[in-house]
């Protein structure tokens, strides 16, 4: 049985999250006003609406891939379960010039996926293996 999402309006005018497509993994946010984003400065735009999340799953924000060609890139981006205040994802304009979206535009996309809640364990070293510590393009082009 498939869990819902469970989301309230923070604002009358907000848009509820959205699949284009049945088979889409995102589900699409909203911006719930005009916004102006100027060049190279991050920019929290609010969605207007509150989730709660299936219990053990994390809704990760992550780029839609229109935003590309407009030049903004979704940073952060993680909603924990036990999270109830406003969604907001925090976007920045890679372009040289202000970019504006209007109130409803699609500014992301929500995936939903299960967490494996693992517990931590302090070790004074960890055993070998073949990769070890090479990493930052340790394995060439």
């Amino acid at each position: 049985m498939t869990e819902s999402l469970l989301v309230t309006r923070l604002n009358s005018e907000a848009k509820l999250p959205t699949r284009a497509h049945a088979g889409d993994a995102g589900l699409d946010l909203y911006s719930v006003s005009d916004i102006t984003l100027a060049p190279r400065e991050p920019v929290r735009i609010p969605t207007g609406v509150a989730m709660a999340l299936p219990a053990g799953h994390v809704g990760l924000i992550c780029d839609r891939s229109s935003l590309g060609s407009k030049g903004l890139r979704v940073l952060g981006g993680v909603v924990d379960a036990g999270y109830r205040g406003e969604v907001q994802v925090v976007l920045i304009n890679l372009r040289n010039e202000p970019l504006t979206l209007a109130k409803g535009d699609k500014i992301a996309q929500m995936l939903i996926l299960p967490v494996n809640l693992c517990g931590v364990e302090e070790r004074k070293s960890l055993n070998d293996t073949t990769r070890s510590t090479g990493g930052f393009g340790s394995t060439g082009r």
